[in-house]
């Protein structure tokens, strides 16, 4: 369960959110556009962020860009 000790796990890298026209879920909710988050971990497809809860989560790499 590697995934419990992302939250203080050293920050790969910072990217900023671009948009959040999600076509399946509500992402609005916890990333807000033009904001800059710290990438925690990084898949092919998804980054996990420290979103605006303080938590953990995964959002597809399409809602942001690298700064």
């Amino acid at each position: 369960m590697i995934h419990n000790k992302w939250q203080n796990k050293d920050t790969i890298k910072q990217v900023k959110c671009v948009h959040t026209n999600a076509k399946k879920y509500m992402v609005n909710r916890v990333i807000t556009v033009g904001k800059v988050y710290e990438v925690k971990n990084e898949t092919e497809e998804f980054l996990f962020i420290i979103d605006n809860t303080g938590k953990v989560g995964g959002y597809y790499k399409e809602y942001f860009e690298a700064i």
